[in-house]
């Protein structure tokens, strides 16, 4: 992506989705663009795998965004973005994911055209797909899912975020698989608002930190997230999927954490 009105300069910029936290989960072009860099603007949930794999002498910046966590704000992450770029510097801003789900790409795609500056984005596997794939099951299925929404469970203040119960009563009748991003914290809240419309016997699943080491899942019903969740002491980064497809990671032989 080239904003027709960009500044010549010799340095440029590209978002980079790391996927979920897996190296050989990356593109090919991700990992051209993480080896050609000379600066890199690191999310929080970018493995050290894949950090790693950036130039021995590029300049490693952690610019951590996390809900609840002391974070970098956005303001200072795009003018450092800015800056690099300014100076010379091939910038990779590398998030986990994919950098236009949920990745916050969107806003800095704007500020820096606006700025005059070039961007290109690379698309990474998002951590809602990867997580059911790595368990062996779809997230659409023509028998049982016509198609998938990735939503956020985390609204921003002052916004009332996310109808959940027109969504329950859309996902019933449109059979679709719901995957909630940044969900754990308020899953109560979700969880009693979708049961407005869908049954407590929908199967639900967690997957937390998904495609490393340490992912764990747990396959439970909507009637009992919140209670599994709590059971099993699943946290954040973790990714719910609600839907007839989580069945299929039963057929595939994935059993709970």
């Amino acid at each position: 992506m080239t904003a027709p009105d960009a500044a010549p300069t010799s340095g440029s910029c590209t978002l980079v989705g790391a996927g979920p936290g897996d190296p050989e989960l990356l593109t090919l072009k991700a990992l051209k663009a993480i080896q050609a860099a000379t600066v890199l603007l690191v999310d929080d949930l970018v493995s050290e795998a894949i950090v790693a794999l950036a130039p021995a002498g590029a300049r490693i910046e952690h610019v951590g965004k996390r809900g609840g966590c002391k974070s970098t704000p956005q303001a200072d992450i795009e003018a450092r973005m800015v800056a690099a770029v300014r100076a010379g510097e091939r910038v990779v801003r590398l998030k986990g994911g994919d950098p236009f789900i949920f990745g916050r790409g969107g806003e800095e795609v704007q500020h820096l055209r606006a700025a005059g500056i070039a961007v290109q984005v690379v698309n990474g596997i998002t951590a809602g797909l990867a997580g059911m794939t790595l368990l062996g099951a779809p997230l659409t299925h023509r028998r049982h899912a016509h198609g998938v929404v990735f939503i956020t469970g985390h609204s921003q203040p002052g916004d009332a975020g996310t109808d959940w119960r027109q969504l329950a009563a859309t996902a019933r009748d449109a059979r679709l698989t719901l995957v909630i991003y940044m969900g754990v914290a308020s899953c109560a809240r979700i969880q009693q608002e979708l049961l407005t419309a869908l049954p407590a016997h929908t199967p639900a699943a967690v997957i937390q930190h998904v495609s490393l080491p340490q992912q764990r899942h747990a396959v439970t019903t909507l009637g009992t997230l919140q209670d599994t969740i709590e059971r099993e002491r699943l946290a954040s980064p973790s990714v719910i999927v609600i839907g007839d497809v989580v069945r299929g990671i039963a057929a595939a032989g994935g059993t709970p954490a």
